[in-house]
């Protein structure tokens, strides 16, 4: 790939990051300008037409990055129920045991969700929400589909659920705080030649292809994804590759990524030695000349993945982002949207130099 086509690729993903949702996702009629009680037909993410009472007082929502995007708009505490991926990443959520009503996300106990009377339940598009439309049909609960994990759709659901509960300016809230990161990101990555990235998702060798959110913050940091041109990905575009391959790409940098969690699970050292202790791979160039970061994934997916963009580029291109400290970004994420205590960034996230 030439240089110009690389930066074209490059400005091309830093543009889509903060792209505002002004497709159909997140429509919203109002019937009775006078009465703000009145019925809201809203479009969700799957262009169904979903009728509410009204803006959602109390809701029992699916997923630990929609619970994190409620959070931030301000609706944090009209969540009457979860899903247990939820209260374990986020134990700062003001909720109990007794609050669980789905182990997984095609788990669900429609029962306790009908016992909550919420006014409206929201699960993400890899959810068995066909099936749980129709069996919360029968109690009169509407259901929203709304996936806050898509990279890609990150303004629209934001947007969605600030019509949904009624909090249009909370939303906008945070969509001015992504859009200050994602122009950070183009204004000083715009003429940058990428670097080469081998990123990793939670098990060993499990990356990521073009089409996942994973793939999109590589580029908007200033990267190329070492696997772009793989396929034969899951729902999300992963996949397991050899790990013989990877050393045949040689990548310049390595990122691991593990399992969110709000609470600080120290795995920093556990994982470099294993990455280190691979066979060959202390010959690639990232390991030779220790480029290789293992972080939390509850810092670097947030928001759509954009502060693990933000941490990725500092580390990738650290003279064009010198000015920018990627911890003030994060400890602004928890402490303003998350309303809850930061230990400390390197908690979470931890670069080559740690």
């Amino acid at each position: 790939m030439t240089t110009a086509l690389r930066r074209r690729t490059l400005l091309g993903s830093l543009a889509a990051l903060p792209a505002l949702g002004l497709a159909a996702c997140g429509e919203v009629t109002v019937e009775g300008e006078e009465n703000a009680s009145e019925q809201l037909t809203i479009v969700d993410d799957q262009e169904r037409e979903v009728v509410l009472p009204g803006p959602a007082a109390t809701a029992v929502v699916l997923n630990s990055y929609t619970n994190e995007f409620l959070r931030a708009i301000g609706a944090a505490d009209r969540v009457v129920g979860v899903d247990r991926a939820s209260l374990d990443r986020l134990p700062y959520l003001d909720l109990g045991e007794d609050q669980i009503i789905a182990e997984g996300l095609d788990q669900l106990n429609y029962e306790a969700i009908a016992e909550l009377a919420p006014d409206v339940v929201i699960m993400p598009r890899n959810a068995v929400w066909q099936e749980a439309a129709e069996q919360l049909e029968a109690f009169g609960i509407p259901l929203v589909v709304a996936t806050a994990w898509d990279t890609d759709v990150v303004d629209e659901t934001l947007t969605l659920l600030g019509q949904v509960f009624g909090l249009e300016d909370g939303a906008q809230t945070v969509l001015d705080f992504r859009e200050e990161i994602s122009t950070a990101l183009t204004d000083r990555l715009a003429d940058v030649e990428p670097v080469s990235v081998y990123f990793e998702t939670v098990e060993p060798y499990l990356t990521t292809l073009p089409g996942s959110g994973f793939h999109a913050m590589i580029l908007a940091a200033g990267g190329a994804n070492v696997f772009d041109d793989a396929s034969g990905g899951d729902a999300q575009e992963e996949l397991t590759v050899d790990p013989a391959e990877v050393v045949l790409r040689d990548p310049e940098f390595v990122i691991h990524e593990f399992e969110p969690s709000a609470a600080p699970v120290d795995r920093f050292e556990e994982l470099r030695e294993d990455i280190a202790s691979r066979p060959g791979w202390d010959g690639m160039t990232a390991l030779a000349e220790g480029h290789v970061a293992i972080a939390n994934g509850w810092a670097t997916s947030a928001l759509g993945k954009s502060l693990g963009a933000l941490y990725l580029a500092s580390w990738l291109h650290p003279e064009q982002m010198a000015d920018v400290d990627p911890d003030e970004y994060l400890t602004r994420w928890v402490t303003e949207f998350q309303a809850t205590e930061l230990s400390s960034p390197s908690d979470y996230v931890q670069g080559p130099e740690a």
